[in-house]
């Protein structure tokens, strides 16, 4: 059976239930029915970014075209380096450090500088899956100490003279460039990076719901000038797809408006919680409806938090909800 190529996300998992609510009509709304203004400014973009502009000038024409005061993206692309670039609209902004810790897929165009046989280079490859040691480049723009990064995998795609075509699934951070180069240096032969494009963000691919400026400007235009979401709810997705990387936790609604004030989340308000998750995990919590409430960190592993009946779970590092959007379920201390 051949190997599958998965970041670490994509791993399904399983889904416990700790107790059982019903989801109150009144309060909040499922994230496809929200109003077309709250739909785009709860969004995130599934970007093709083209060669040549920076990640930040192409936010920004994204701003533009859907008439935003905020977008923001996660995860930056050097100006020639293409393909995938997820970019949080308005309100959904507040996700994107949640977007920045997830793994990354990109398909590579390495030049040896000389000729070496096929089966050698897929040794080097092999050497190069796991922990990886990398030390930034001079011209990055992050500090330049040595640091330690994951390649999920590593998969040769095609060899053309000195030409390699390879797929890679990393740790978020790595630099390909970088990898090209010590994969040279280990063939005794030398490399460098030819042409890149991003395939993989955490939740998003490229084979799925990715778009161009020019769909999402046609879009606009036909909602402004016509009335007509449809276009413009097909290119823009809810900004809880931005969140599906993370271990999930649905909580009552009666727990919703606390979190919503910055709370933890009590053991008492968990539903279902997804496995795997371990103490200092990043989690996602949402509400019955499938709405992002919050993002945090867990305080108990998958087993402790089906097994509590008191304590935090998870404390609250962000808030995606507006207070009120259902009722107050506690009570503040005199």
């Amino acid at each position: 059976m051949p190997e599958m190529n998965l970041l670490p996300s994509e791993i399904k998992r399983d889904v416990f239930v700790k107790s059982e609510d019903t989801a109150g009509e009144k309060s909040g709304i499922r994230p496809e029915e929200r109003s077309i203004q709250e739909y785009i400014l709860k969004g995130v973009v599934n970007l093709d970014k083209p060669a040549g502009p920076t990640s930040h000038e192409v936010t920004s024409w994204v701003k533009k075209i859907l008439e935003l005061e905020k977008a923001g993206h996660s995860g930056t692309l050097d100006p020639n380096v293409t393909g995938l670039l997820p970019v949080m609209l308005g309100h959904a902004t507040k996700a994107v450090d949640a977007l920045l810790t997830a793994g990354k897929e990109y398909i590579c165009l390495m030049k040896l500088h000389t000729q070496i046989p096929e089966k050698e280079l897929k040794s080097v490859f092999r050497e190069f899956k796991g922990e990886i040691y990398q030390k930034p480049s001079i011209i990055s723009a992050v500090k330049r100490e040595t640091r330690v990064r994951n390649i999920y995998y590593i998969e040769l795609l095609e060899v053309e003279d000195k030409n390699v075509l390879f797929r890679v699934g990393c740790e978020a951070g790595t630099y390909i460039r970088k990898l090209c180069h010590d994969m040279g240096m280990a063939m005794g032969t030398g490399a460098h990076m030819q042409e890149l494009r991003r395939s993989k963000s955490g939740p998003f691919r490229e084979d799925e719901t990715m778009v161009t400026l020019h769909d999402l400007k046609d879009a606009f235009v036909e909602w402004k000038e016509n009335g007509n979401e449809a276009m413009l709810r097909k290119v823009i997705q809810p900004m809880e797809h931005a969140l599906t990387h993370l271990p999930k936790i649905v909580i009552r609604d009666n727990a919703v408006d606390a979190l919503c004030h910055g709370a933890g989340l009590a053991a008492p308000g968990v539903l279902t919680l997804e496995s795997d998750i371990e103490k200092g995990d990043p989690v996602a919590v949402f509400s019955q409806k499938g709405e992002a409430v919050s993002f945090g960190v867990a305080q108990m592993k998958t087993l402790d938090i089906l097994r509590a009946a008191t304590g935090i779970v998870a404390t609250t590092d962000r808030v995606f909800m507006e207070p009120g959007t259902y009722p107050k379920g506690w009570k503040a201390k005199e």
